[in-house]
C-alpha cells in the first residue's frame, strides 16, 4: 500500500522492543525516516539504524529535555509523532496497594509523556501545515481492570487527550487518532516479568490458563501481534486515512464488544 511516507520524517517512543520496535520497522519499509527513542536501545534497532533511515536515542522520556533531544535528531521537521512509550504493572492487590508514587510513575511514562511529545512537536507541525500525531491507548481505557488500575486510567486519560487535541488542531491540518490494542504478544504480557507470569505467582494459575482467560472474550481468542498494531499506525500516517481524526480504534480481536 502506498501511504505516501516516503521521505517524511517521524518520532516513535518507547522503539526499543513489542509494538515500538514493529512500528519503527513498519514506518522504515514505507520510506519514512525514523526517529527512534528507547530507554535502552535493544540489539534489534540498533540493527535499524545500522541498516536504514533511523536515529535511535538512549533517552528516558520522563525528563525534560527528552523531546527537545528528539526534535533535534529529526532536523527541525517531523510529519508523524507516535507516542507508543508505556509502563504497565500487574497490581495483584488491588486498588488499595497502589502508592501515590506508583499512581505518578504510571501517569508520568502513559499519560505525560505523550502531553510533553505533543506540546514540543505541534509548533513544527502547525508552521508546516499538518502532521498526523498517533498515541498507543489500550483497550484497557474502556474495560476498567482493577490488576491495572493505574495503567487503565492513564490510558483514558490519553485517548481523551488524543479526541481534545484533534477537535483544536483539525482545521490546521493536524490528524490525532489513538489505537487501542487488547492483549499483544509481547514481554509486557509473555516475558519472564510479565502480566502472565506475575498473575501466575499470584493466583497459583498457571501462565498459560493467565493467557488464555486474557483473550477468553474475545472473538479471536489470540493474542494480536505486535506487526498488526504497526500496520494500523502505518495507515493512520498516511493520507489514505486524510479524514480519519479524533478516533480510538480496537485491535483486540473483538475483545471490546460496545464502545
Amino acid at each position: 500500500m502506498d501511504t505516501e511516507l516516503v521521505g517524511k520524517t517521524a518520532l516513535v517512543t518507547g522503539a526499543g522492543q513489542g509494538i515500538g520496535l514493529a512500528i519503527t520497522r513498519a514506518l522504515v519499509a514505507e520510506g519514512a525516516r525514523v526517529v527512534a527513542a528507547a530507554r535502552r536501545r535493544s540489539a534489534e534497532l540498533e540493527a535499524l539504524a545500522a541498516a536504514g533511515p533511523v536515529v535511535a536515542l538512549e533517552l528516558d522520556l520522563t525528563e525534560p529535555d527528552a523531546p527537545q533531544r528528539m526534535l533535534d535528531a529529526a532536523g527541525g521537521r517531523v510529519h508523524v509523532l507516535v507516542n507508543n512509550v508505556g509502563l504497565a504493572r500487574t497490581r495483584t492487590g488491588g486498588f488499595l496497594s497502589v502508592t501515590d508514587e506508583q499512581w505518578r510513575e504510571t501517569l508520568d511514562v502513559n499519560l505525560m509523556t505523550a502531553v510533553r511529545m505533543c506540546r514540543a512537536t505541534l509548533p513544527l507541525m502547525l508552521a508546516a501545515g499538518g502532521g498526523v500525531i498517533v498515541s498507543t491507548g489500550s483497550a484497557n481505557a474502556v474495560l476498567p481492570d482493577p490488576g491495572v488500575v493505574d495503567y487503565g486510567a492513564a490510558k483514558a486519560a490519553l485517548s481523551n487527550l488524543a479526541k481534545a487535541l484533534s477537535k483544536e488542531f483539525g482545521t490546521r491540518g493536524v490528524r490525532v487518532n489513538t489505537v487501542a490494542p487488547g492483549p499483544v504478544g509481547t514481554d509486557l504480557w509473555l516475558g519472564p516479568d510479565g502480566v502472565a507470569q506475575t498473575v501466575s505467582r499470584a493466583s497459583g494459575k498457571s501462565p498459560q490458563s493467565v493467557q488464555a482467560e486474557a483473550v477468553a472474550g474475545s472473538a479471536t481468542r489470540r493474542f494480536t501481534t505486535p506487526q498488526e498494531v504497526a500496520d494500523l499506525v502505518v495507515f493512520l500516517a498516511g493520507e489514505r486515512a486524510g479524514n480519519l481524526t479524533g478516533a480510538s480504534i480496537a485491535v483486540d480481536g473483538g475483545l471490546v464488544t460496545t464502545l
